[in-house]
């Protein structure tokens, strides 16, 4: 079939050669039969032999109607980007003015996407038709893809102006950041007055544009719109936002007289009630053009917190409230500090202004019960108060210390924060820093969700964190590929891919990231200017790429793209598998017969297994059961003393502060493979006396190993070999330094001492420290002296019970063995001097009562005892005076 086709093809080819069949003779009934060509091609896979024998002909006869068409569709079928020959094709029957195969060339090509090259020839066809409904629809389209395209979208702005608003004015916009790119002031500050008109609250907007007016044109530009938009504000009565307009203008030129005096009328304006009004613009010299105007503004804002009624906080006596001020003295109500004067200027320099809603204000005259419910009830609102209180500035960890424990207790606020968070991420009123991703701010007009994620980018200083931040932006349905928002972004990732001399991790995820997004949005197709092999040949080491990918899909797809583009992918999935601990490496390995490589490697990792510990536990976890794995031939003694030792190892790495969160999943999974799962039971179970006390030599010298577990292991091996000899081994090596043995009730009884110290005991102490502080001089202050002391005791007691707390190592009584005395047995001991029997109950430190013959295991006495048989006897020694015992009986303690 594929080859009678193509026979055909070269003989139509050779038949319009010699034929030199004219223009005139082509009509669009030729294409769709050479479309009927292209798909008996493609059903018989015979599309590169068809695209060698067209190109090949236009290498001779360059202007072949049948040649062009049939290789530039198969180069689009392909999305490839060189278009040239439909270019070339279509601009031939331009040039002959025959529209009717124009328009279906066109359209055959936007069969494949939207093409600028197409939609401008559509566009001049509709236009000769007079078709002034199809332009407008050409143009839209064109809009979207064609970013640099500014006067269309100012034409289709107006077109709209009459019928749909909304629409005319999302056009004006996009012409509006389009005319600021090409640096076309005067075409901005047409579109700038049209949106002032007809969406002048959207005040954000504008003052996010003018920056880039003042960055790509000038910033004097950007003070000539600015003033428009102050107008504006002052006409509709927005003093506040006119006040912050008038600051960008004086940021700009701060000798700006005329926005010097405009901020003066609109502070006399906004504070007409205040008493003090004239004489705090004197004092600043707000007027007086000698003066910063920048210092004279903050010198006046400062001063103009100051009056009657108003809340101000000294950092001794706390939270007071303005009384009175009479000319340069003012008198404060604090409480306990009622009818305070000082100088004005004193009070400017060491009082701290409030607003009424300030949270320090709030807790001084507030309930604290209904302080409480409203806090804990309304998220949003409290959130607000907070972040306001210091200066819209705020992270939660100070958020955090003005609520816990004066408002919410610290249990509560576990609950809170939660829904804390989800509020700080989806409310429109609040949002982040562009400077810092953990700070957050209220905003005065809601904000969009698409500018609360671009603010997060920007905030963002790590680069895989903006990764998905731009994947979150693109999850929403309808994205402007053009807008101001998305650019930027996108622009950020293809930078990496324009220059780089050395491929890193950014550089390979960057590719990965914009080519994942033109299979997504096409338009975006001119950005991905390099090939994924190219950039792979020119890595060093592609293990320490694979790991510096902090993102689990970027991994995933750079896997994908070895395995479609680098013939040699098995060898490369091999290095990358310790790394990787990936299932679909394993799969596709085995997939494709690669099961000597697969066998090769596991023996390799178990080798070398301090380097790969994490592969081994991986392998042994998930393959061990696999028939393709029992073929590495790793006998089972060796696999279980290897997972031992990374046990060991990773205990170790751990103490000595080694990528301890790794190294803690990594001891988990060893943990819960040996003792959880039942690995080394088993094996003691089916093993015989030398090969238990190999394993269990290894097992003891795990120091930091549960001395709990230790305990149980031995009395399994004691209940299967009553004879069994534990060679050089004493209670000191099932007791370990670190670990603390527990029963749940004590270590329940330890959580909540500590629980009543940190809520109820430190703040009321805090509370005596602040009160002393009011008192005034500390050298003679008791109370402060008393206050001081007892901190210390708690901070002491704190110490102490969160050491022991983090120590513990929960009994659990279920493995109570009563072959020998351990750790939750009651033992019956005959005095051999008495003839008395003694019953001990053997425990823990926090659960000893000598009185009631409760003993701890880590006690001289309880040492002594540890470990012993029914019916074996012992010497201890009680200073000099020796007391020999006999073991009658060994029982489970009621716990």
């Amino acid at each position: 079939m594929a080859e009678t086709l193509l026979k055909n093809v070269q003989e139509m080819l050779n038949e319009e050669k010699w034929t030199r069949a004219t223009l005139g003779n082509y009509s669009t009934n030729q294409f769709m039969e050479l479309d009927t060509v292209l798909k008996e091609a493609r059903e018989d896979k015979a599309f590169d032999e068809l695209k060698k024998i067209c190109d090949e002909h236009l290498g001779h006869t360059k202007n072949s109607i049948i040649a062009l068409y049939l290789a530039g569709m198969i180069a689009l079928s392909r999305q490839i980007i060189d278009d040239a020959a439909l270019i070339n094709l279509v601009s031939i029957f331009v040039d002959n003015h025959k529209w009717t195969i124009v328009q279906y060339l066109c359209d055959r090509i936007l069969d494949y996407g939207e093409s600028k090259f197409a939609l401008r020839t559509l566009a001049d066809c509709y236009k000769g038709e007079n078709n002034e409904e199809a332009i407008f629809g050409i143009w839209e389209r064109l809009v979207k893809v064609d970013y640099e395209e500014a006067d269309l979208a100012k034409s289709l702005a107006e077109h709209y102006e009459a019928s749909n608003q909304e629409t005319a004015v999302d056009y004006y916009k996009k012409a509006l950041h389009r005319y600021i790119n090409k640096g076309l002031f005067t075409n901005v500050r047409e579109i700038w007055a049209k949106l002032l008109d007809y969406c002048p609250e959207e005040i954000d907007f504008f003052l996010h544009v003018q920056k880039k007016i003042a960055k790509n044109i000038s910033e004097e530009k950007a003070v000539v719109l600015l003033q428009e938009v102050y107008a504006s504000c002052k006409k509709r009565q927005d003093i506040n936002t006119a006040i912050g307009i008038l600051k960008m203008i004086l940021q700009y030129d701060e000798r700006d007289t005329l926005a010097r005096k405009e901020i003066t009328e609109c502070f006399q304006e906004k504070f007409a009630g205040h008493s003090q009004l004239e004489e705090y613009i004197r004092i600043s010299n707000l007027t007086q053009s000698y003066r910063n105007v920048q210092e004279a503004i903050q010198d006046f804002e400062k001063h103009i917190a100051f009056d009657k009624g108003n809340f101000v906080f000294h950092r001794t006596w706390g939270v007071g409230r303005i009384a009175s001020i009479q000319g340069d003295e003012i008198v404060i109500d604090f409480a306990r500090q009622r009818g305070h004067s000082m100088s004005l200027k004193m009070a400017v320099n060491a009082l701290q202004t409030l607003s009424k809603s300030h949270i320090w204000v709030l807790k001084a005259t507030q309930k604290k019960e209904a302080l409480h419910d409203r806090v804990k009830g309304d998220p949003v609102w409290a959130l607000k108060t907070v972040i306001r209180s210091f200066g819209n500035s705020c992270d939660l960890k100070r958020i955090k210390a003005e609520l816990v424990p004066s408002v919410l207790s610290v249990g509560e606020w576990t609950a809170w924060s939660s829904k804390a968070r989800e509020v700080l991420k989806s409310d429109p009123s609040l949002g982040v820093s562009p400077d810092n991703i953990d700070i957050y701010t209220v905003r005065d007009r809601p904000i969009s969700y698409e500018e609360k994620l671009y603010n997060e980018f920007k905030a963002q200083r790590n680069f895989f964190e903006r990764v998905q931040t731009i994947r979150n932006f693109t999850s929403q349905r309808d994205i402007e590929l053009d807008s101001e928002y998305f650019t930027e972004m996108f622009a950020y990732f293809t930078s990496y891919l324009q220059s780089w001399n050395q491929v890193t991790e950014q550089v390979v995820a960057s590719y990965l990231l914009v080519k994942d997004l033109v299979g997504r949005y096409p338009p975006l197709v001119n950005s991905l200017q390099a090939n994924f092999l190219q950039i792979f040949d020119e890595i060093d080491d592609v293990p320490a790429i694979f790991s510096g990918l902090k993102d689990t899909k970027l991994k995933e797809d750079f896997l994908h793209h070895i395995k479609l583009f680098v013939p040699s992918w098995p060898d490369i999935y091999i290095k990358l598998f310790p790394r990787s601990l990936s299932n679909s490496i394993i799969t596709n390995l085995l997939r494709e017969g690669c099961e000597d490589k697969l066998v090769t490697m596991v023996a390799s990792c178990f080798d070398h297994y301090r380097e790969y510990r994490e592969a081994v536990v991986f392998l042994y976890k998930n393959m061990s059961s696999e028939s393709w794995y029992q073929k590495v031939g790793i006998p089972a003694e060796k696999q279980l003393i290897t997972l031992i030792d990374i046990l060991d190892i990773s205990y170790r790495e751990i103490e000595n502060h080694r990528e301890t969160s790794e190294n803690r999943k990594t001891n988990k999974q060893v943990y819960t493979i040996l003792f959880k799962e039942g690995l080394l039971d088993s094996f003691i179970d089916s093993g015989d006396e030398d090969t238990i006390l190999r394993i269990f030599t290894f097992v003891s010298d795990v120091k930091d190993l549960d001395p709990a577990d230790k305990l149980r292991l031995r009395s399994r091996i004691m209940d299967k070999y009553p004879s069994f000899k534990f060679y050089g081994d004493g209670v000191e090596k099932l007791v370990s330094n670190r670990g603390l043995m527990v029963t749940a009730a004590k270590y329940g009884e330890k959580q909540k001492q500590l629980a009543h110290i940190m809520e109820v005991e430190v703040p009321a102490n805090s509370k005596e420290i602040a009160f002393a502080l009011s008192l005034g001089d500390l050298r003679e202050n008791a109370e402060y002296k008393a206050a001081k002391e007892k901190q210390e005791i708690l901070n002491s007691q704190v110490a102490k019970l969160k050491d022991e707390i983090e120590r513990a190592q929960l009994f659990d009584p279920a493995s109570v063995r009563t072959v020998r005395a351990s750790f939750g047995t009651t033992v019956v001991l005959v005095n051999h001097a008495s003839k008395k029997k003694e019953a001990y109950t053997i425990l823990g430190p926090w659960e000893s009562d000598p009185e009631n013959r409760i003993i701890s295991y880590l006690s001289p006495f309880g040492g002594a005892i540890l470990n012993k048989k029914a019916g074996e006897g012992f010497d201890f020694f009680i200073g000099d005076e020796k007391v020999s015992y006999t073991v009658e009986a060994i029982t489970a303690a009621a716990i």
